[in-house]
């Protein structure tokens, strides 16, 4: 891994803490979401690659769930190894998406929610998602997240940050080759990552071999609106919230305005 990816989770930003403060909480309810209704009758055998510290092998397992997580940052997964617990089937280990020790259909659903996020070679990028397909059983469902092509113009505009020349300038690249850089490490502004156009997500689901059940955007527009998630904590204004995002989720047109899109591929 980079050293600027390694240190920006190290240093920049707790995964866990984002997706439970702010705008991250509408992310972290639709993933869960999407991912019900997409996983066959259980209690099943997941795999979590690239599972940061755990925050979705908890409620996964928490659902009932056999999950294994594989991240490569050594301290997410000594994180993940304190959840685990007699109410709770978690283990955990410190690896590679692209390379994966689980066995050939050894696994019932694939979680692949951060890895494409940092392959910004495309052949890595087929490889983890090949992998993935290898391990999951025929016929079980394999999540992929992206980080959306437009996501820094959207959250540039939104937060101010596009009238600085400098963010100007990564933007520009992001929208003409998805590559997203920061190479002065400014604070969010993200760090190394690949941003996804919709269809290039499907292309590369499909070069590697899955079968393409869906593809989604998370949030819609209310992910960008930071004033609606003072609402969030009275049930009826989350649920408004979350029509909004809910409403738009499959709209070919409007996918690329979520912050992240979520792929549903089977293994045929």
């Amino acid at each position: 891994m980079p050293e600027e990816i390694r240190d920006h989770y190290e240093h920049d930003i707790d995964e866990g803490e984002r997706l439970t403060l702010g705008p991250g909480r509408l992310e972290f309810v639709r993933t869960q979401e999407i991912i019900r209704r997409r996983l066959p009758p259980g209690p099943l055998r997941i795999l979590d690659v690239g599972g940061g510290t755990g925050i979705h092998a908890a409620w996964l397992a928490d659902d009932g769930h056999e999950v294994h997580v594989v991240d490569p940052m050594a301290h997410h997964v000594e994180e993940v190894q304190r959840l685990a617990g007699p109410e709770r089937r978690i283990t955990a280990e410190v690896g590679d998406a692209r390379t994966l020790r689980a066995g050939d259909g050894s696994v019932d659903a694939v979680l692949l929610l951060g890895p494409l996020y940092h392959l910004t070679d495309r052949a890595e990028r087929l490889q983890a998602l090949a992998e993935a397909r290898r391990v999951v059983r025929p016929g079980g469902p394999v999540f992929v997240a992206a980080i959306s092509r437009f996501a820094s113009l959207l959250d540039g505009l939104s937060r101010g940050f596009l009238f600085d020349p400098a963010f100007r300038s990564i933007v520009e690249r992001d929208l003409q080759d998805g590559q997203h850089r920061n190479p002065d490490r400014r604070p969010h502004w993200f760090t190394t990552a690949y941003f996804h156009h919709p269809d290039e997500l499907r292309h590369e689901a499909a070069a590697a071999g899955l079968e393409v059940v869906e593809l989604l955007g998370v949030e819609g527009f209310a992910g960008w609106l930071a004033h609606l998630f003072e609402r969030w904590d009275d049930p009826a204004d989350r649920e408004v919230i979350l029509f909004a995002a809910r409403a738009v989720e499959s709209e070919p047109s409007l996918l690329g305005a979520s912050t992240h899109l979520l792929l549903v591929g089977r293994r045929p």
